[in-house]
């Protein structure tokens, strides 16, 4: 689901557009201003620093020219699960 736009009305949350969550559905709110002053998510430096070697090593993995083709893959995958 792509994120939506909501206003404070009179303390309440509302929704600037319509959405498909169903009834009853949970959903955790936090202010855009809160998620950009972590950084624009919730890792810790741990985390974050497991994040950025992992993306370091599939930059030279590519830049070494180990790759596979996405297609060819998702269709071995396929094949091999019995997914269509």
């Amino acid at each position: 689901m792509q994120p939506v736009k909501a206003h404070v009305k009179n303390g309440r949350l509302v929704l600037d557009e319509p959405t498909d969550l169903p009834d009853g559905e949970v959903v955790e709110l936090v202010p855009l201003d809160e998620v950009l002053a972590r950084g624009g998510d919730y890792l810790d430096d741990e985390e974050r620093a497991r994040l950025h070697a992992s993306i370091e090593r599939g930059i030279e993995d590519s830049k070494a020219g180990r790759v596979v083709d996405a297609q060819e893959f998702m269709t071995k995958l396929r094949a091999r699960t019995g997914a269509r």
